[in-house]
């Protein structure tokens, strides 16, 4: 997804939408016919917004705003501004402690930003809230591979596949371990 070498999968579907869009976002009992690509009204409706114009009461699920600090954490990291990300992807974590998504992209941002220390102690966070899952262990892989530290990566990165052997991600960051070793014996 938006990690380069990690994949993130997870999402959240809003309860919220139909609420939206039966009552309308500005309350009224009418909405407006769906657009002709599908979106529903209020997601035409909230796409299309003035920046003036208040946001809709209807309370939102974390990530359904395409402004929240998690979103805007996302694109920072999608543009290599890992700086700008991880302030994001912290403030996301200070102000929802319980969501893993936003744990993994401190650890992915803190990764590249060579904070292993930090990216270590988000990692463990995200392992306490999700449990060792398969995606959650290629982050740790790739960021052991990003160490240097490739005998941990390997044993993470199995770890991972035998959880998920299908994986297209687990599979590349193991190639690209194979291939990252290969070349650090051809230095020495």
């Amino acid at each position: 997804m938006w990690l380069a070498g990690c994949e993130t999968t997870s999402k959240v579907s809003n309860p919220f939408r139909s609420l939206v869009s039966a009552i309308g976002p500005q309350g009224d009992a009418t909405a407006a016919d769906p657009t002709p690509t599908g979106s529903t009204a209020a997601e035409s409706t909230l796409e299309g917004r003035a920046p003036t114009d208040s946001p809709p009461t209807t309370p939102e699920l974390l990530g359904a705003d395409p402004n929240d600090e998690l979103n805007v954490a996302k694109k920072y990291f999608r543009q290599g501004s890992y700086g700008l990300a991880e302030r994001h992807f912290r403030r996301t974590v200070e102000l929802h402690p319980r969501d893993a998504e936003a744990w993994i992209g401190l650890a992915a941002a803190y990764d590249r930003l060579r904070r292993f220390d930090l990216a270590d102690r988000a990692y463990a966070q995200a392992t306490r809230i999700l449990g060792p899952t398969s995606e959650l262990l290629n982050n740790q892989g790739f960021s052991f591979m990003l160490r240097g530290d490739y005998r941990r990566a390997r044993a993470t990165l199995l770890a991972a596949k035998a959880k998920d052997p299908a994986n297209p991600y687990i599979q590349n960051n193991l190639r690209m371990l194979r291939e990252s070793a290969r070349k650090a014996k051809a230095v020495n």
